[in-house]
């Protein structure tokens, strides 16, 4: 995802809370986990995402350089600003930065680090489709007891009725910015806010890794989540050449004009040496092993075809996908009018962030010749299922 000043997506990251029950020496958003303060990965959450945003965090007042410092190389174009002495005051202090374009906020707290960038889009699409209030939320498991002033218990709360809800919480930002600004109390979150105003807001599903770190127990559950999947590293080579039936399929776009490559599929060799990376660092095998030749299935098939599978292939086994480095050599297409493009279709697919680079061979050999083009591909991934 690229952090664009021109975006009509928003996300607030609230990272101003002092965190007393933590009982850290710095305040919660600055607490590492995984060598990288809890800020850090909230930011890696949305620059994973497929859709462009702008970004603002919200942080102590005596903090804003050591944010910044933090936050730049991963998002340079993001908006530190100085938070209040409430969620609520740092919440509105982040509204007040938001570009002219904003059509749509998301507000997420710091401490929900580990939270999904699908979990993002999923919210983002969630309020453009509905137009209203959307907030993730998982069921409630335990049994929920209500209790009186003398912990004498009074009623067994029906669970069926009750959701854990999580943020991101999206809003159309007309909706979010009126609901602060008339604000007479203080609230729990900010769909309670909304809601104060009359308009609906509605659950999607969430997610357990948008956990909250609250306590100690909390950060340990976070270190286990980075400690249990060290980070594991795979390399995935193609090469195809020209000679394929009707046009170009690279990088998962369609190049109108160009000619198609050779192989059992599309031959997208970017495609499928990310797969073959993908499966090399988590050791599930490679790409012939997992998409046989011989399989009618893939016959002509696009390369998002095989990436979402792969993903699946991971998930299933408890890997999340870090990141996906592309080299791409070849003489043509030309390649760098549609990076950007490229790359934010592949992040979209595999909700990790994928960067491309192109070169030439100075006309040296098979790919120099013109003849067909090579993809060697990096993929990180950890293994996260340790967490329930």
């Amino acid at each position: 995802m690229s952090i664009e000043p021109s975006a009509r997506v928003a996300v607030v990251i609230v990272g101003a809370g002092s965190g007393t029950r933590l009982g850290a020496a710095v305040p919660k958003a600055f607490v590492t986990a995984g060598g990288s303060a809890l800020l850090e990965h909230a930011v890696h959450s949305v620059i994973g995402m497929s859709t462009p945003a702008q970004l603002i965090a919200v942080v102590p007042a005596d903090l804003t350089t050591l944010a910044t410092g933090l936050i730049s190389p991963l998002a340079p174009d993001a908006v530190v600003v100085a938070g209040g002495t409430t969620r609520q005051a740092s919440v509105a202090a982040g509204l007040a930065s938001l570009d002219d374009a904003i059509e749509v906020v998301l507000v997420h707290d710091a401490a929900r680090a580990f939270t999904p960038s699908g979990l993002f889009d999923a919210v983002v699409a969630a309020v453009d489709a509905s137009g209203d209030g959307i907030v993730p939320g998982i069921p409630v498991s335990d049994t929920v007891k209500r209790t009186d002033a003398t912990s004498l218990v009074t009623e067994t709360v029906d669970r069926s009725e009750l959701v854990a809800v999580q943020t991101p919480q999206g809003f159309p930002r007309d909706r979010i910015v009126e609901a602060y600004r008339v604000a007479a109390a203080e609230a729990t979150d900010d769909a309670a806010l909304v809601a104060a105003t009359g308009h609906p807001v509605r659950i999607i599903p969430g997610d357990a890794l948008a956990f909250k770190v609250t306590t100690p127990a909390d950060l340990r559950r976070a270190e286990e989540l980075l400690g249990g999947g060290m980070p594991r590293i795979g390399l995935g080579t193609d090469t195809h050449a020209f000679g394929g039936d009707g046009d170009l399929w690279l990088a998962g776009l369609h190049w109108p004009g160009e000619p198609g490559l050779a192989g059992h599929s599309d031959g997208d060799a970017v495609a499928h040496a990310i797969v073959d990376a993908l499966l090399s660092a988590s050791g599930l095998g490679d790409i012939g092993s997992a998409f046989g030749t011989d399989d009618p299935r893939f016959a002509g098939a696009h390369g998002e075809v095989f990436l979402r599978a792969t993903n699946e292939m991971l998930r299933a086994a408890g890997f999340r996908i870090g990141n996906v480095s592309v080299q791409l050599v070849g003489k043509r297409p030309r390649f760098s009018g549609r990076r950007a493009e490229a790359e934010k279709t592949l992040t979209g697919i595999l909700d990790a962030p994928v960067s491309i680079s192109a070169t030439t061979t100075d006309g040296l050999g098979f790919t120099g010749r013109g003849e067909g083009v090579t993809a060697i591909a990096t993929a990180l991934v950890t293994r996260v299922s340790t967490v329930g």
